[in-house]
């Protein structure tokens, strides 16, 4: 039996659940209707492929792209900002089906983390 698909939206709410409860936090920049279309809030070269959230819990920084399957991949800018970010956090593509995975990570912690001291 095939179980229908949910839409990006459930399926972000879905994971901000999860990660509420295991002690994470999270912030989404949702996209606003204006005379233009849907537009997002975020200025700059790198605003386009901006991932779908950001997750913080102690020493760890998640950045996030959701999609509702596997059949919608990312744009490329969104795989060029994902790869950018993987210099300085985890990034990861998700989808409903890596449920079991979202878990998994939200839950663990790693083994050691790097200190990377930024200059002021």
């Amino acid at each position: 039996m095939t179980l229908p698909l949910i839409t990006e939206a459930e399926f972000q709410r879905q994971l901000i659940d999860l990660a509420s409860m295991l002690g994470w936090s999270w912030g989404h920049f949702r996209p606003a209707k204006t005379n233009r279309g849907w537009r997002v809030p975020v200025s700059g070269p790198l605003g386009a492929g901006w991932p779908d959230l950001v997750l913080v819990r102690e020493d760890r920084l998640i950045f996030a792209e959701l999609k509702r399957s596997r059949k919608h991949p990312p744009s490329p800018d969104q795989r060029f900002v994902l790869e950018l970010l993987k210099g300085v956090a985890e990034t990861y593509l998700w989808t409903p089906d890596d449920l079991d995975e979202i878990a998994r990570v939200l839950s663990s912690r790693p083994a050691s983390v790097p200190y990377r001291p930024m200059p002021l």
